[in-house]
């Protein structure tokens, strides 16, 4: 199993460079090449999203993504570090300047990538969140003759 860590700091120019590098070692461990683009965008999408909740929040720690290598798939995972309470956790009058416009735009972010990606897990609680993604891997073939 390899694993590839990358950090980068919360700001949209460095969405970019994650996406080439995820796109990048995916290629290198086996995931289709007709998949590719939606390593990408899943990538993009997850990292924007990361990258807007720790600019939101006044978060100064990195973004961070493992890429994982496993036998058979490979992962990304995309983290943040902006806490999360439950739905109904929030005080009236709260901080959020309009927690609803907040809210639709992260679940429309999270609707792109269930579409672009059929292996999606999401999670959060009050040190973050984790969006791990999952694809099938081909084993390279031995050409013979």
């Amino acid at each position: 199993m390899a694993t590839v860590e990358l950090r980068f700091s919360a700001l949209p120019e460095h969405v970019r460079t994650a996406r080439l590098v995820a796109a990048a070692v995916a290629r290198r461990a086996g995931v289709d090449e007709a998949v590719l683009d939606e390593v990408r965008l899943a990538v993009g999408e997850a990292c924007t999203r990361a990258v807007g909740l720790h600019q939101s929040g006044g978060i100064t720690a990195p973004v961070k993504v493992l890429l994982i290598e496993e036998e058979k798939q490979f992962s990304i995972e995309v983290g943040d570090e902006a806490p999360r309470s439950a739905p109904g956790d929030r005080a009236p009058g709260g901080a959020a300047e309009d927690p609803d416009a907040e809210t639709e735009e992260d679940e429309m972010g999270l609707a792109v990538i269930s579409g672009l990606v059929d292996d999606v897990e999401v999670t959060a609680g009050e040190h973050g969140g984790l969006i791990r993604m999952t694809w099938p891997t081909t084993p390279p073939t031995v050409a013979l003759g």
